[in-house]
């Protein structure tokens, strides 16, 4: 049971306030471009490479430092790294706004990554420090899991709003007032947590883990966006091949950068494992949707991204409320319970015709209800059972983690969506086309659209109506492999879970006093 006066007071809860403006603006800025890339690329003049890069670098330089950052952080202390990423971001979100050149802007983008990913795992690790009592890290974990999601939808709205009444820099510009509020808060409110004992720093295993994770995340959104090629293929393997060697050291080597400490609980291993299926199923989702809106249905990318929202103001709600009842059920069925939710959203999805926007919205909602209900519970476990002092490392596992799932359920979405779009348009279209078009409807629905534009009457219309027909197709049946996926993940949390508390291996470290495991200032 846990000490009554180990439970959190208002200076903690004000302090967690302050903790999720960087957890929104990471988050956002995952999305803040969706619409400010046609401006940016006029005003820039970047070629179509540098456009990827620009978009791109910000996830890659995040995703790779992850596990660096989480470890450096149980060094060094996390809050001091928090502040560190507070101040990079700042600075770099300056340097985005009024960037000259579009290398100068990638390069600000890759510092933005590098900042994420110091704010990303310090943030969730403070968390798991500043709350000792269950319930009330419960909820705490289930509003930021509620606030990371509330914040991808909004990054693309707040991009549009601010796009439609200022320049393009506007939207870098939105981070600066939250990381000066960030840095003038944190030193009264947050106390210093780090790892008394950390041992000697792996730098060996910074390399490792870049080279393990980089290569595999560019692999599989290379083949999401342009569909399955022999080099990608090889790239994700040679990710592969790094990962295999980095896991390896860490299971050999004494001082690892991944403490083996962190696995002794089983609720830990079969957290991070479920927390990455379930990015996998929301990216997927969210893969299909935003095209949907767009290409399907013919709306503007600003009205595309307002009717995002709607799913968003019910998933927002999701979290917390799942906390509430995974109070009083076995987590391991409330977990499953998400599971089987997020399928039955899928499910809803297999029925979408080229004219379903209320049943793609529900079914959009109520996958993300379900999956959000995993995070905020699987997060919560895997954090609970690790111990304090290894908090950075847990949480840097568990978002690295969600960043393989949702590159990998981009992947593997768009895959199926695109093999069967391109079989369907091929079928389907008249083969007396002129030269060059038919191939280029079968690429993307973009490239049908542009064809379409080109034709004549009748023509055209054929020609987008098939090729709509196609992408919806493609989407029902990557939808009915979702619900299947995550039906079978329901069926696996219930096998790892059941029963199993997230109380810590060693339970009497949580009650003693702070200071024994943890150093604060």
């Amino acid at each position: 049971m846990t000490n009554p006066s180990a439970r959190a007071g208002r200076r903690e809860w004000t302090a967690f306030v302050v903790l999720l403006l960087p957890l929104l603006l990471v988050s956002m800025d995952a999305s803040v471009l969706f619409f400010a890339v046609p401006s940016i690329s006029e005003s820039l003049d970047a070629s179509a490479t540098q456009q990827l890069w620009i978009f791109d670098v910000y996830a890659f330089a995040l995703a790779g430092l992850l596990i660096t950052m989480g470890s450096l952080g149980d060094r060094v202390g996390r809050r001091k790294l928090l502040m560190f990423g507070a101040a990079a971001f700042g600075t770099a979100s300056v340097a985005a706004a009024y960037a000259q050149s579009a290398e100068m802007l990638i390069v600000a983008r890759a510092v933005l990554g590098i900042g994420g990913a110091t704010l990303m795992p310090s943030t969730m690790a403070l968390v798991r420090n500043m709350f000792h009592d269950d319930a009330q890290r419960t909820k705490a974990i289930g509003i930021w899991s509620g606030a990371m999601a509330g914040g991808i939808a909004l990054g693309s709205v707040l991009g549009g709003v601010m796009l439609e009444h200022f320049w393009w820099g506007s939207v870098f510009l939105i981070n600066v007032p939250a990381m000066v509020l960030l840095l003038v808060l944190v030193p009264f409110l947050v106390p210093e947590y780090k790892d008394p004992k950390p041992g000697r720093f792996d730098l060996l295993s910074v390399p490792l883990s870049m080279a393990a994770v980089l290569p595999v995340t560019y692999g599989l959104k290379e083949i999401a966006a342009e569909g399955f090629s022999v080099p990608m293929a090889l790239c994700v393997a040679a990710g592969l091949v790094v990962g295999w060697m980095f896991v390896h050291r860490q299971r050999t080597l004494r001082s690892a950068m991944i403490s083996r400490e962190l696995f002794r609980h089983r609720a830990f291993g079969a957290g991070v494992a479920l927390n990455t299926v379930a990015a996998f199923g929301m990216m997927g989702s969210v893969y299909f949707t935003t095209q949907y809106l767009q290409s399907v249905l013919g709306k503007g990318p600003m009205e595309a991204a307002l009717w995002s929202v709607v799913p968003s103001l019910a998933v927002g709600v999701a979290a917390p409320v799942a906390t509430v009842v995974a109070q009083k059920v076995d987590k391991a069925y409330v977990i499953a319970a998400g599971f089987v939710v997020a399928a039955l959203g899928y499910a809803v999805l297999t029925g979408a015709g080229t004219d379903s926007l209320w049943t793609t919205l529900i079914g959009a909602g109520v996958i993300g209800c379900g999956i959000v209900t995993v995070m905020a519970l699987v997060s919560d476990m895997a954090l609970s059972t690790a111990p304090p002092e290894k908090a950075g490392s847990a949480a840097s596992l568990l978002e690295t983690g969600q960043e393989f799932g949702g590159a990998l359920g981009m992947a593997v979405f768009g895959s199926v969506g695109v093999a069967v779009y391109r079989r369907d348009v091929t079928d389907s279209l008249p083969a007396d086309l002129p030269h060059g078009a038919l191939e280029a409807a079968r690429e993307t629905l973009g490239g049908a659209a542009g064809v379409a534009a080109g034709l004549p009457g009748r023509a055209g219309e054929t020609v987008l109506a098939v090729a709509r027909d196609a992408f919806t197709h493609g989407m029902n049946l990557a939808a009915f492999g979702g619900a299947a996926v995550l039906a079978l993940a329901a069926v696996g949390a219930v096998a790892a879970l059941r029963g199993v508390t997230s109380a810590p291996e060693h339970p009497a470290a949580e009650e003693t006093a702070p200071d024994a495991v943890l150093t604060h200032h």
